[in-house]
């Protein structure tokens, strides 16, 4: 794997000249910004499902052949918490950032990730079986010891929280919409500090394999947790011997 100092400028500007093009987008954005899809069901894998939306998860489907999950995305039963392609670009923006900050050489593109890593953090947003909005029980931020979600375990057995907030309406407490959210546990000793939360955008599309809740624009960074990402990537480099920027 080669990585070079100049070749984070570049990926700045492509992610820019990116992020004005999917502003300029905007309307096909708000597709998301509901409580589900007019209509539910897609023909077809999840996997099929992320390759028929490349605006959104052209790059997250890439992650999926790279971390070597594509028969588990084609045959199993799951449930994903899909993440957009802008978190992705988020993460390797803000994680060549770091790496050139503390003398690394950058990430040139997705595959310079290994395998391991990726499955590591897409592995965080999967689960085993095929559950709904309606199979989370509901979660308050400001009432955790009442409604506090549930934990689960992803596909790796990574302690996740999920739970579905009702929101209020016309002052009326509970009786609004009901929005999916997933949190990252940064710390399992202190399973309520810290979490990282993700919001879910579209809920329940159901293919033939599983269910995909769409994630939205809020969730910053595909992984959650960018400062262990960049940790594993520092570790990664140095195990391969790769030299360092003077």
């Amino acid at each position: 794997m080669c990585f070079s100092k100049t070749v984070q400028v570049k990926m700045i500007c492509c992610v820019a000249a990116a992020a004005l093009a999917l502003s300029a987008c905007q309307k096909e954005e708000d597709y998301y910004h509901d409580s589900g899809l007019h209509n539910p069901y897609f023909e077809g894998s999840v996997l099929d499902y992320l390759d028929a939306q490349p605006f959104y998860f052209d790059t997250v489907s890439l992650i999926v052949r790279l971390s070597g999950m594509e028969d588990v995305f084609k045959n199993d039963s799951v449930t994903f918490f899909a993440p957009t392609d802008r978190s992705v670009e988020r993460l390797i923006r803000n994680t060549n950032n770091y790496l050139y900050l503390l003398g690394y050489d950058t990430v040139r593109t997705l595959g310079d990730v290994p395998q391991g890593i990726w499955r590591k953090y897409l592995t965080l947003y999967l689960f085993h079986g095929a559950n709904q909005l309606k199979d989370y029980p509901q979660i308050d931020y400001d009432l955790i010891p009442t409604y506090p979600g549930q934990g689960y375990l992803s596909w790796d057995g990574q302690p996740m929280n999920i739970g579905v907030i009702y929101n209020d309406d016309n002052g009326v407490k509970y009786v609004g919409y009901r929005q999916l959210t997933i949190d990252y546990i940064p710390d399992t000793g202190h399973p309520r500090d810290n979490w990282i939360v993700g919001y879910v955008a579209s809920s329940n599309i159901l293919t033939d394999n599983g269910t995909v809740h769409v994630l939205s624009d809020e969730h910053l960074f595909f992984g959650f947790d960018i400062d262990q990402f960049v940790s594993d990537m520092q570790a990664y480099i140095s195990s391969q011997g790769i030299k360092e920027t003077p």
